[in-house]
């Protein structure tokens, strides 16, 4: 197998893939939207339900070290991750590397 063919069959799939999602883009929604013609009426009298519109206390911010304790946990974990996906993607091209060297050595 030559490189132009590998790199053929690499252009196939990823342009495959760009047609999947795209076309999964144009799906039908979940949910159909409220039809228009089935809108309240304004002779129609109103069901009885009453709604109360009551004030609610501000939610109060986060105590300064709690937001710090955060934001040092979620550095933590961000570092923690890419050094993982590094890891496997540096372990992922080394083997591609050594695997079509020896296959040119065929």
């Amino acid at each position: 197998m030559s490189i132009t063919e590998v790199t053929t069959a690499a252009g196939w799939i990823a342009g495959l893939a760009i047609v999947a999602l795209i076309a999964t883009g144009w799906r039908k929604t979940a949910r159909a939207t409220a039809n228009p013609a089935r809108a309240r009426r304004p002779d129609r009298a109103a069901s009885g339900v009453e709604v109360l519109a009551v004030d609610t206390p501000m939610d109060h911010r986060a105590h300064v070290l709690k937001r710090v304790w955060s934001a040092a946990a979620a550095s933590a974990l961000a570092i923690w991750a890419g050094a993982i996906v590094a890891t496997v993607l540096g372990f992922g091209a080394a083997y591609a590397v050594i695997t079509l060297t020896h296959m040119l050595k065929r």
